[in-house]
């Protein structure tokens, strides 16, 4: 009888190891797919961006020109 609860206590060990490495694996999948989506947002805003210069000269209208700005004393 012992070693019968020996070998059910590994089993029960074995199915709760493969379940955490089954949510781990989804979890990564799932961070994989965000980053993805959020590489083609980013392309795509900037494929837009590109776009939006090649029209115009990229400012909008009445828009003064951006001068740079100096170093403040703190």
């Amino acid at each position: 009888m012992y070693e019968y609860e020996i070998q059910q206590a590994r089993a029960a060990e074995l199915l709760r190891r493969a379940a955490h490495e089954r949510l781990a694996r989804e979890a990564v999948r799932g961070r994989r797919a965000a980053r993805r989506e959020a590489a083609r947002r980013t392309e795509r805003a900037a494929r837009a961006a590109r776009e939006t210069e090649a029209d115009g000269d990229g400012a909008s209208p009445g828009a003064r020109p951006r001068t740079p700005r100096s170093a403040r004393p703190a």
